[in-house]
């Protein structure tokens, strides 16, 4: 199977056509017990019908899915499901991105026919403005030199898939299950949150704790950003909105002090995750930055190992900005994953992989819009999904058996069938 095809079968929805006609099948069910109602022709009630595809459709997959005695859906089709969501989710959250990406790579592909030195120079210039990185970039092209000389590809159009596997590939070289948190059952789990000011902690916080909610977590949250104004009120209606107990004490006080009331009260009240809230702080500030080493001994010195994650806010819309950031971070604190904030909001979305391979950081959480469900676990399959869906989606259904000739007999794999 295609690595397209295989993206498509996973987190694409049906069709329009066939929600359509699936549409029109239930409506005109409906009609035959409405239709004294109704004082139109068959032609408005059709027109109806395609006007209202919202309501319909989530019943619609959920009806195909495969029910048990008890009423519940099996794990395939749960799965199957979710993932179309988490699909639908990132090619939202991704638009801006993806109309850049693709609309770039249409045109390098249009311009450039044959894969050759000039082709490579120019994808190498794309994908450096598109915020990929300059050693991300070399290392891509290379490995693309290799795989277009391996395969014997020489046209341009046979390398569009190929380029979006090795994306995959390079977010995924070293630990494949580097995006997963370490959160376990039967202990309390500490996540400190740092970054720099304006990048959305304080948001993203409240969103965790309701994802981690929705988990049937228990989730408290520590207010320890005493110095900006404001920061333990906007962290505390966070905490009425989502349902969770915030620990707070007076504007000015000691940060680490903040951190000893809340891991006592976490333990006391049994709490499953805790996640503390710091004041935004530039990498250069070095006296804020041994308040953060403080904070951390505090904690480590209640909880051995914690905090268990200490996860590092950057903004999607700063670009390289946001990978100078990360870099200086990891040179003053052990920072074990980050949020990219506001992906939604760039048109740049390289900047996923640029942290990642030349920094070694993996991405836990990506920010695609502003509703509570909108903080999504990072997935590089579902990023490039994102970032493809389109070209993904416009892939022709092609059978195994002529993608398996087609490897093997490669003067006959670029072919569509005699005129």
């Amino acid at each position: 199977m295609s690595f397209f095809k295989r993206l498509k079968d996973k987190f694409s929805s049906k069709s329009e056509d066939e929600i359509q006609k699936e549409l029109t099948e239930d409506v005109e069910s409906d009609e035959t017990s409405d239709s004294d109602a109704s004082n139109e022709s068959g032609e408005t009630n059709f027109n109806d019908t395609i006007e209202e595809p919202k309501p319909k459709k989530k019943p619609k997959k959920l009806s195909e899915a495969d029910f048990d005695e008890d009423g519940l859906i099996s794990i395939e089709d749960f799965e199957e499901i979710e993932a179309q969501k988490i699909g639908a989710k990132f090619k939202a959250g991704l638009e801006k991105s993806r109309e850049n990406f693709q609309e770039q790579l249409n045109n390098l592909i249009a311009r450039y026919r044959k894969v050759d030195e000039e082709f490579f120079e120019a994808l190498e210039e794309m994908l450096i403005t598109a915020d990929v990185g300059f050693n991300t970039v070399m290392q891509l092209t290379e490995e693309l030199r290799a795989e277009a000389q391996r395969r014997n590809i020489q046209e341009t159009e046979d390398l569009r898939e190929v380029i979006v596997e090795k994306i995959v590939e390079i977010y995924h070289q070293e630990d494949d299950k580097s995006e997963a948190m370490n959160l376990e059952d039967g202990r309390l789990n500490v996540i400190l949150m740092v970054g720099v000011n304006g990048v959305g902690k304080t948001t993203t916080i409240g969103k965790l704790a309701y994802r981690y909610k929705m988990e049937g977590k228990k989730v408290m949250l520590a207010a320890g950003d005493t110095f900006r104004a404001g920061a333990i009120e906007q962290l505390k209606v966070w905490g009425e909105r989502v349902g969770v107990e915030v620990i707070s004490q007076s504007e000015g006080s000691d940060p680490a002090a903040v951190m000893y009331d809340a891991i006592n009260a976490a333990k006391n009240k049994q709490v499953d995750i805790l996640i503390c809230d710091t004041a935004g702080r530039l990498q250069n500030k070095s006296n804020l930055m041994q308040e953060l080493d403080k904070m951390k001994r505090v904690i480590s010195r209640s909880i051995p190992d914690a905090p268990h994650e200490a996860l590092l806010c950057l903004d999607a819309t700063t670009g390289q900005n946001a990978l100078s950031q990360a870099r200086s971070f990891k040179d003053v604190t052990n920072v074990s994953g980050i949020v990219l904030t506001k992906l939604d909001g760039t048109a740049k979305g390289g900047i996923v992989l640029a942290i990642r391979n030349e920094l070694h950081i993996p991405v836990k959480y990506v920010g695609l819009g502003e509703k509570l469900d909108d903080l999504q676990p990072f997935n590089p399959e579902s990023y490039v999904y994102g970032l493809f869906a389109d070209m993904i989606e416009q892939n022709e259904d092609i059978p195994d058996e002529l993608i398996d000739e087609s490897s093997t007999d490669t003067e006959e794999g670029t072919q569509d069938g005699p005129r």
